[in-house]
């Protein structure tokens, strides 16, 4: 019985324990004339991650999106949120845990945050925006293969040596084509 309850106490628990809308900002500078234009919008969509460790075993990820939209050079809208999740991890390989916080967490809660995006932007009366996927994975390897070219250099632009880059540093990661504000 007591080999049964050790080998219990030491299989690997990934849960998420609750899903948050952690900040949401949606402007409409250019109301009410904004709603006059017959023009379709050029769409900016920046998106980050981020994750900190809570407690032994509970961890934080979010998920950042800014969607800027504007015709010529009146804004339409801004919306910026963050969706936030509270993870348990117990019994995981340490070498793992970055990878599933920067890909399977992400992955979790970012459908959470296109309802979100979606329904602040409907509720403008404006014509919706649906985010589309994103490749959590992929933008992971972009990170990686990003921190160890930078790690090759061995510096950042601001001359102080750091394990991985800068973006990673600040839990921004971005796709590719688009641009940190």
């Amino acid at each position: 019985m007591a080999d049964e309850n050790t080998a219990a106490s030491e299989n690997p628990t990934f849960n998420l324990q609750r899903a948050y809308l952690k900040d949401l900002s949606l402007e409409v500078p250019n109301a009410p004339h904004v709603f006059l234009e017959q023009t379709a919008p050029a769409v900016e969509v920046n998106i980050g991650i981020g994750a900190q460790k809570l407690a032994d075993t509970m961890f934080e990820s979010t998920v950042t999106v800014t969607v800027t939209t504007k015709i010529e050079d009146k804004t339409v809208y801004l919306v910026e949120a963050t969706q936030g999740g509270v993870f348990e991890v117990v019994n995981i390989p340490a070498e793992q845990i970055d990878a599933l916080l920067g890909i399977v967490c992400p992955t979790m809660l970012y459908p959470y945050l296109r309802a979100n995006v979606a329904d602040a932007i409907t509720r403008t009366t404006l014509p919706p925006l649906h985010l589309t996927d994103v490749n959590f994975q992929a933008l992971y390897q972009q990170r990686q293969a990003e921190a160890g070219a930078q790690a090759g250099e061995g510096n950042l632009p601001n001359g102080k040596a750091e394990n991985g880059n800068a973006e990673s540093a600040s839990g921004i990661i971005l796709p590719p084509g688009a641009t940190k504000q």
